[in-house]
């Protein structure tokens, strides 16, 4: 993947990142509509679960490579070592440890051998097996994404909300049928 241009600010931005990572951090690169999860390793390297060929897993986002079908794994996708400016591409990195709130994170030791036990293809599906369930699975043992679980609790309102707007419209168009036959 080639590196994009930084600018002054965010390259200073991400070298005090990199100044206070330890080992076994979590860092989150925001891309736009959803952000891309590392685990940091230490001397400038992460471990995180990219995409081979740009295949959507990636900044390449493309409708044919967002869902799996019938639930079907993507067999695309790579655990692998990659320098921190290889992967940042011009976005401001952060560090985010926030689940920790809610989860025990596991030994910084263990962190960083869950993450380079996973080294390799592996599959890949966006609702179950993503670059944010892998790196939380490293830090916490648990294959959590609050990005998927954001996404569906807005489906399902959304779904709340159209089938209410159905309803009361069903509704309506039978009280206008009643007042017409009355008439």
């Amino acid at each position: 993947m080639a590196a994009k241009t930084l600018t002054l600010d965010v390259m200073r931005h991400n070298e005090t990142l990199l100044s206070v990572l330890e080992p076994g951090d979590l860092i989150e690169f925001p891309r736009g509509m959803y952000s891309h999860w590392a685990v940091y390793i230490g001397n400038e390297e992460v471990v995180h679960l990219s995409g081979d060929e740009n295949d959507g897993i990636n900044a390449g986002m493309e409708a044919s490579h967002f869902l799996t079908i019938s639930g079907q794994r993507f067999g695309k996708a790579l655990v692998k070592v990659e320098n921190f400016w290889e992967v940042v591409e011009g976005t401001k990195a952060m560090k985010n440890n926030a689940k920790d709130k809610k989860y025990n994170p596991l030994p910084k030791a263990e962190i960083v051998k869950n993450a380079l036990a996973r080294i390799g293809r592996v599959g890949y599906n966006v609702l179950f097996d993503n670059c944010e369930h892998f790196a939380t699975w490293c830090r916490y043992g648990l294959n959590k994404s609050e990005q998927v679980d954001t996404f569906l609790t807005g489906l399902s309102v959304l779904g709340a909300i159209g089938a209410t707007a159905g309803i009361l419209y069903g509704l309506s168009r039978s009280g206008q049928k009643e007042k017409g036959e009355k008439a």
